[in-house]
């Protein structure tokens, strides 16, 4: 009996010995149920919090760092006798960043712009420099640049200036916008109301936005906050790449701002930079959407195209008989799936050059050649670009932005000057001029530059006359209704 306990026992603690043993060793496994029948995993719970947390977290503070060293700021004014141009961007809920004036007020606006060549072109909006007869770009060491308009597209809102002399300045990467995904992360860098170099952060809340040229308008609708002072400069991805330019906010929300697609800068950039201005292919032709409802009303075969709602009389599309009703299915063989796609092909192609519309017509396809057209108000108001205000002025024409006479009898009297005064009579100062940002005044007598006397008008032109762009000037004024002198610094500008 006591035999049979030990045996018992011995097999027991022999059991529990390997079941710990498989345990300790990992070995323990659930056996199958048959040898055909695959053994059943738990599914994997995926970690959800980890996961989303890869996918979203960028880090912005490196992207700025790369790309914020070619972010500018842009001042461009113009006296007071004249109103920048209005190209008509305003709706009742979406504005562009240009607040209104009165015609006989000097203007001062600001914006933003981004370097995208390291000789210092820059690109910006169109608004931003409208009318302005004077550019200045602050760059982000700190240093204030005269630039000159190379040319600018009011349909698109995009604007290249350049700021001459400049060679290494650091240059924003263009990225891909067709890439662009709703709710991709983006960020935008500007000056909004002057506070220069602000970092907001969004998403892109829309693709394809029609906010004014219902024709050519694309914006990116974002909620990254865009303000005055932002139109100009780069919306950014979490790849540091520019996609878009900033342009538009709406007057109803401080949280819906909109930006111009940077593939439609890249697009025109060689015509900006050879002419000054964009030639755009022009049929003449109004155009919707074929969608199913019109596609089952009118008995359409597909519901894709672009239908022909009205025809523009005597225009290339009157001229090569296209019709009301007809739907435009392709261009040069490749197929159109909406107005806004053949608006874009025809757009981009050059007047004067031939394309052939495959069209429905009444139930049979043909081949229509339509001979483009200058997308009209483009040539005109192109041509006058050089004559535009923005150009910079002769390369010799030094300018310190006042105008100055001989202290005469007529000038001693009406300011009451002390009879020993010397000097010349600073008898105009330019609005938006470099002395005038200096703050010299009207009605004052300059009578010293650097150390150096003045005594007469011949003096004055003696010492100007060599004047170097950028060089720095020391202004000696008297202020007669103070009754003394001022030390003024001016830089010298072109």
């Amino acid at each position: 009996m006591s035999r049979r306990f030990t045996l018992v026992g011995v097999a027991l603690v022999a059991v529990v010995a390997f079941l710990v043993g498989a345990i300790i060793a990992g070995g323990f496994t659930r056996p199958q149920l048959a040898a055909d029948t695959p053994q059943r995993q738990p599914p994997t719970q995926p970690r959800i919090g980890n996961t989303l947390a890869t996918a979203t977290l960028v880090n912005f503070a490196d992207v700025v760092e790369r790309i914020n060293p070619a972010v500018v700021n842009i001042d461009a004014s113009a006296p007071g006798n004249r109103r920048r141009g209005d190209s008509g961007n305003s709706t009742d809920s979406n504005t562009i960043e240009r607040p209104d004036v009165r015609r006989d007020q000097p203007r001062r606006g600001a914006g933003s712009g981004f370097i995208i060549d390291a000789d210092g072109s820059i690109l910006t909006n169109h608004h931003v420099i409208d009318g302005a007869e004077r550019i200045v770009v602050k760059l982000a060491d700190g240093r204030t640049l005269r630039a000159r308009v190379i040319g600018t597209d009011p349909d698109t809102d995009i604007a290249l200036i350049k700021v001459d002399g400049q060679q290494g300045l650091p240059v924003a990467p263009i990225g891909d916008s067709s890439s662009l995904r709703m709710g991709e992360w983006v960020c935008a860098i500007g000056n909004p109301l002057g506070y220069e170099h602000s970092v907001t952060v969004g998403v892109v809340s829309f693709l394809g936005r029609k906010l004014f040229n219902a024709s050519l308008d694309n914006y990116i609708q974002t909620d990254a906050a865009i303000n005055f002072g932002n139109s100009g400069g780069p919306l950014i991805n979490s790849r540091g790449e520019v996609i878009g330019i900033n342009a538009a906010v709406s007057s109803r929300a401080s949280n819906i701002g909109f930006a111009v697609p940077i593939n439609g800068a890249s697009a025109i950039l060689p015509q900006l930079r050879s002419r000054g201005y964009v030639s755009r292919g022009y049929a003449g032709v109004g155009l919707r959407d074929v969608d199913s409802d019109l596609q089952q009303s009118l008995s359409l075969p597909a519901a894709r195209g672009a239908m022909v709602q009205d025809v523009t009389p005597e225009s290339p599309a009157a001229r090569a008989g296209l019709s009301i009703y007809d739907v435009v299915l392709a261009i040069e063989g490749r197929e159109v799936a909406n107005d806004d796609e053949l608006v874009h092909e025809i757009s981009g192609r050059t007047p004067g050059t031939t394309v052939r519309l495959h069209v429905w017509r009444d139930g049979r396809e043909l081949d229509v050649p339509v001979k483009l057209a200058e997308r009209p108000g483009r040539v005109a108001g192109s041509r006058e670009r050089s004559a535009l205000p923005g150009a910079d002025p002769p390369a010799d024409a030094v300018s310190l932005g006042m105008t100055v006479r001989e202290l005469d009898a007529s000038a001693f009297n009406r300011y009451q000057l002390p009879p020993d005064t010397r000097g010349v009579l600073i008898a105009r100062v330019e609005p938006v001029g470099t002395a005038a940002d200096a703050g010299v005044s009207r009605g004052t007598v300059l009578s010293e530059i650097n150390r150096q006397p003045i005594a007469s008008l011949s003096d004055f032109n003696r010492l100007t006359r060599n004047l170097r762009a950028g060089q720095v000037l020391t202004f000696r004024v008297f202020l007669p209704g103070a009754f003394q002198h001022q030390l003024i610094t001016v830089r010298v500008e072109r």
